[in-house]
């Protein structure tokens, strides 16, 4: 069975329905849902399709069952003129993965649509989302920065999991463009960087001569002592020392050091020892003896980086995902009803869907500090690339001790702060509290901070980053509101 929940299909007497006629989310003890991943980067564009299981526990879904049930080729993404996507052609491999998946659009119940590189520039992101227009509610879409592509591929990789288990693992994804680095101490992101190498830097047509040469592809080349430029013969010494000079810039990278005019973020700093690697992204396919001829470096590549891992002594584990591991986080639903004391000002802003969550590291003892809080907030925007303000989200406040005026002034006073760059864009201010106090922060904001647009406050929900929430109109009979909470879900094990 599949179904697909949707906050605002409720009947007069206020029940959460599925998109199946007839069925009531309290009738449901289990459910099924069809999920469809989708990563659509700079050099490579796949899918994937699963099958998850959710099974209902107290007030809330949980996950019991993932099965991946279909694996798509990977697609070197199409470019027009101008360096943006091919909307058709897109367009056709993603109806011809349906196809062989044997899904219907109409059958899919929830899926994720990540974007990264070139993919997500503002045009491109259009051209893409019209290819999903008609599943747009039921898709969660993700535009990835460098940041964000680092955290998920990470995530995807299994590399966070296995971090839980032992030593520290730092997770290497070596695409197209880019490579990003993750360090993971015991479950946990505590570092990353990125660096401008990766395999699709030069093209090369089958007579070997460079079709396509980007500009930090060109300066790899140059420091390699190889300058050529499109047309040139791309000869074996070439291929060889332009690999190697990215693989020392990758290593280097991964020890902590910066890699002088090719870093894409700040570098990692000390590094803990004995650290394990995972590598992942499209050149890790070639390290497990797949891969194929794209007409770039990704076997070359691959081997420079097996020769510098062997002479560092480094141990490598296997990698629960490759070039798949940002698609691996097909989004999942669950479901929670707020508790009473909600906020909500103006009365007709919700419902509200696809928030991205933050969940900043806020320190909130007896005296709450506004600045930290600020702080705390800000580095969960740029940690998600949500800086810039153009998105709204939603913030996750882990609400502890009591709600005295103080304490609750100082909160409000940090969180305005932090997500101005949100509120100036005119998006509402949206606070989810898993503490009793939605109702008293959001009295207290609108009291006494200057907010331009609407706030909603609601309580009794628990999120978690990497999440996504639509938050249904408010329940005549309880005073509550529906939460529905999609998810990107990644190895645990």
């Amino acid at each position: 069975m599949t179904a697909a929940l949707h906050p605002d299909e409720l009947d007069p007497g206020g029940q959460i329905h599925f998109s199946g006629a007839g069925r009531s989310l309290i009738e449901e003890d289990q459910i099924e849902l069809t999920s469809v991943g989708v990563d659509i980067g700079s050099s490579t564009s796949h899918l994937l399709v699963s099958t998850i299981t959710l099974e209902r526990l107290d007030t809330r879904y949980v996950v019991t069952g993932r099965e991946v049930r279909f694996q798509s080729e990977i697609f070197l993404t199409p470019y027009a003129e101008g360096n943006t996507i091919d909307r058709a052609a897109l367009g056709d491999f993603i109806a011809r993965q349906y196809d062989a998946a044997g899904i219907a659009p109409e059958a899919i119940d929830t899926g994720a649509l990540i974007l990264t590189g070139v993919a997500a520039r503002r045009a491109n992101a259009r051209r893409i989302g019209e290819i999903f227009a008609a599943e747009a509610g039921k898709f969660v879409s993700v535009s990835a920065g460098d940041a964000l592509e680092t955290l998920m591929a990470a995530h995807g990789s299994g590399a966070v999991a296995l971090s839980e288990q032992g030593a520290p693992v730092i997770n290497v994804d070596v695409g197209g463009g880019t490579t990003k680095i993750a360090v993971c101490v015991d479950g946990e992101i505590v570092a990353r960087t990125a660096v401008d190498a990766g395999a699709r830097l030069v093209v090369v047509d089958a007579g070997g001569r460079i079709e396509r040469l980007e500009p930090f592809g060109a300066r790899h080349l140059a420091d390699a002592g190889h300058p050529l430029a499109p047309g040139d013969v791309l000869g074996d010494d070439a291929r060889a020392a332009m690999a190697g000079r990215m693989a020392d810039a990758i290593l280097s990278a991964v020890g902590g050091a910066a890699v002088d005019g090719f870093m894409r973020l700040p570098p990692l700093g000390d590094v803990p020892e004995g650290a394990r690697l995972v590598f992942s992204g499209g050149v890790s396919e070639f390290l497990s003896g797949g891969g194929g001829d794209a007409g770039d470096l990704g076997p070359d590549l691959a081997q420079a980086l097996v020769l510098r891992v062997k002479q560092g002594g480094h141990t490598v584990l296997p990698a629960r995902q490759g070039i798949r591991a940002t698609v691996v986080g097909a989004s999942q639903y669950t479901v929670q009803v707020s508790g009473s004391t909600i906020f909500l000002d103006p009365d007709d802003t919700l419902p509200l869907r696809n928030l991205a969550v933050i969940a900043p590291a806020l320190a909130l003892g007896d005296t709450i500090d506004p600045d930290a809080v600020a702080a705390g907030v800000a580095e969960a925007l740029a940690r998600l690339d949500l800086q810039s303000g153009e998105t709204p989200v939603a913030v996750a406040v882990p609400w502890t001790g009591s709600a005295t005026y103080h304490r609750l002034a100082a909160l409000g006073r940090g969180l305005v702060r932090g997500l101005a760059p949100v509120l100036t864009h005119g998006h509402p201010l949206v606070i989810v509290t898993d503490g009793d106090v939605g109702g008293l922060i959001g009295m207290q904001i609108r009291s006494e901070e200057t907010v331009p647009g609407a706030i909603v406050s609601i309580d009794g929900i628990a999120l978690s980053e990497f999440d996504f929430i639509d938050i249904g109109e408010v329940l005549r009979a309880t005073g509550a509101t529906p939460v529905v909470i999609k998810s990107l879900l990644f190895p645990t094990e």
